[in-house]
C-alpha cells in the first residue's frame, strides 16, 4: 500500500508540474488524458484487483512518458532535441520512445490479467495473444489520432507528431510491436516470479 501511494502522489505531482506553462494546452489535454483515465481505473478497481508492483511501476513510467510528452509535445522534448542536435538526427525521437513504451508496458499489464483470470496459460498462445492485443491497441491509438486530426484540423498537428514523416504511423506501430516483443522476451520470467510471490502470499485471487 505504501509503495502504491508513493507512486500515486508522485505522479500527481508530475501532473501538476506539467500544467505549468505547457507548450500547448490542447495538446497537453490530448496527451495526458489516457494517463488520467488509466490511473482513475486503477484506483476504482484497487480493492478488487491489485497488480504486481512490477506492473504498477511500469504503469507509473508510462504515465510519466505521456505527461512529459503532453507538457513539451513529443516533437519538442528538450532532452531528445539535444540528442537530435548532438547526433545530427532527422527528428526528435521522443515519440518513438513513447510508442515503444506503448507496446512494452501494456504487454505486461495484459499478460498479468490473462494469467490471473485464467484466460490462457503461459506459453506460445499467451505470447501470441498479448502481441496481437498490443498491436491492436497501437493501431487503435493511431485511428484516434486520425479522427482527432480530422475533426480539429491544424490544432492537432502537435498531437500527431509526424514531423514530416509520411510513414510515421507505420513506424509508430512497428515500435509498439518491438516494445511488446522485447517486454515479453526479457521480462516474462521475472514477471512469472512476481506472480508466484503474489500467489504464495495469498493476498489476491488468481
Amino acid at each position: 500500500m505504501k509503495f502504491h501511494l508513493i507512486l500515486l502522489f508522485s505522479i500527481i505531482g508530475i501532473l501538476i508540474w506539467s500544467l505549468v506553462n505547457p507548450k500547448d494546452m490542447f495538446t497537453w489535454f490530448l496527451e495526458v488524458t489516457p494517463a488520467i483515465l488509466g490511473i482513475s481505473v486503477l484506483i476504482v478497481i484497487y480493492s478488487k484487483f491489485q497488480f504486481t508492483n512490477l506492473v504498477y511501476s511500469l504503469i507509473w513510467l508510462e504515465a510519466v512518458i505521456l505527461i512529459i510528452g503532453g507538457h513539451y509535445t513529443y516533437a519538442e522534448m528538450p532532452v531528445f532535441n539535444w540528442i537530435q542536435d548532438a547526433f545530427d538526427l532527422s527528428r526528435n525521437y521522443y515519440d518513438r520512445l513513447g510508442h515503444f513504451a506503448q507496446g512494452f508496458i501494456p504487454a505486461l499489464i495484459i499478460r498479468e490479467v490473462l494469467i490471473r483470470k485464467n484466460v490462457t496459460k503461459t506459453g506460445i498462445w499467451l505470447f501470441y495473444i498479448v502481441v496481437s492485443m498490443c498491436l491492436a491497441i497501437s493501431a487503435a491509438y493511431e485511428l484516434i489520432e486520425f479522427m482527432v486530426a480530422m475533426f480539429t484540423g491544424t490544432a492537432a498537428e502537435a498531437f500527431l507528431g509526424t514531423q514530416g514523416d509520411v510513414w510515421d504511423t507505420q513506424w509508430d506501430m512497428l515500435f509498439a510491436l518491438c516494445g511488446t516483443i522485447v517486454s515479453l522476451t526479457f521480462l516474462g520470467r521475472y514477471h512469472n516470479k512476481k506472480l508466484d510471490q503474489l500467489r504464495a502470499r495469498g493476498q489476491h485471487k488468481f
